[in-house]
């Protein structure tokens, strides 16, 4: 009976979790963050995609249970961009997210951080966030890849200057104490990163809002490209991204300030630097479904809101688009 709940009556291309509910899109985004979907082999992926070719041709071998087939859409999933049916190279997919991005966090968040170490890290939080997008953005149209590289830039330009300019207007401050100055420079990452991840989704899909994005029926059809659509998923990804690094860039420093302040730390400085990275890894393992649950992927929207020639082709009164991640 517990297996029955566990596992619903599978579905092939839907969630297994209710994704117009908050807590079943966490659900569902725990097992597309899942990082143990990082160790899938080639031919266990390959296992799962017949699996699911075999139940989509109604040639399923007798006895695959539900389990099996879930958990092969979850190795799926985790792996084959939706749109180019492509395998997404593996420190950007979005259960690397966090084995891969934690080191960068703990890099931002060091305390101390000199004008190189500071565009260091900014730099290449950036590169990661960029490539990151670009692997899981929505596919439905090909992006230049100079939209790419502006959105990268742009997105460099903005969370360097930012941090720079924070960071040079308190070395500066003289009402501050030498220890309250090192405390707020420790927030300085975060409005350098939410900004810069906001300029770097808008230029490297700014494409999006010119051509649109597909949107399809409950069946799977395209109906037509939608410049609303795009818009709608541009803004919700934009939103997503200044959502994550706030518990990640801001919970943190407020932890580490008051650890170091314990004995046990006072004593052994050497241990800081293993706590502060335990702490970063547990506030990004949070952060990441937390933000992401905000919208489904495979978002709703009424025709009635679309372009009249999208309305003209269809009779649903509404139509999915992905948003990307």
């Amino acid at each position: 009976m517990t297996a029955n709940v566990a596992y619903p009556p599978f579905q092939l291309g839907k969630a297994r979790y209710d994704q117009t509910t908050f807590s079943g899109r966490l659900r569902h985004y725990m097992d597309i963050i899942d990082p143990r979907m990082l160790f899938v082999t080639e031919s266990h992926l390959k296992e799962s995609q017949k699996l699911l070719d075999d139940f989509k041709h109604g040639s399923l071998p007798p006895g695959v249970s539900d389990k099996q087939l879930w958990e092969a859409q979850k190795i799926k999933q985790a792996i084959i961009h939706p749109d180019t049916q492509e395998k997404i190279f593996m420190p950007f997919r979005m259960s690397g997210y966090v084995p891969f991005g934690t080191p960068i966090v703990i890099g931002l968040l060091l305390p101390n951080q000199t004008l190189v170490s500071t565009v260091f890290w900014q730099w290449l939080n950036q590169s990661h966030n960029a490539c990151v997008n670009y692997a899981n953005k929505n596919a439905t149209k090909p992006t230049p890849v100079t939209k790419f590289f502006q959105g990268y830039l742009g997105a460099i330009t903005s969370a360097v200057s930012i941090a720079v300019g924070l960071n040079l207007l308190i070395q500066k401050a003289n009402k501050f104490s030498p220890a309250t100055r090192v405390l707020i420079q420790r927030f300085v990452p975060f409005p350098a990163v939410a900004s810069a991840n906001i300029c770097n989704v808008v230029l490297m899909r700014h494409n999006e809002l010119t051509e649109g994005i597909d949107v399809l029926d409950s069946s799977g059809n395209v109906m037509g490209s939608s410049r609303v659509a795009a818009k709608h998923a541009l803004m919700e990804t934009a939103l997503t991204r200044v959502v994550l690094p706030m518990p990640i860039l801001v919970l943190p420093p407020i932890i580490m300030s008051f650890l170091e302040k314990l004995p046990l730390l006072q004593v052994r400085r050497r241990l800081v630097l293993p706590v502060h990275s335990l702490v970063c890894l547990a506030a990004f393992g949070l952060a990441l479904p937390l933000s992401i649950s905000l919208f489904p992927q495979m978002s709703e929207i009424e025709v009635s809101a679309l372009e009249p020639e999208i309305a003209a082709v269809t009779n649903n009164k509404t139509v999915i688009y992905n948003k990307g991640l």
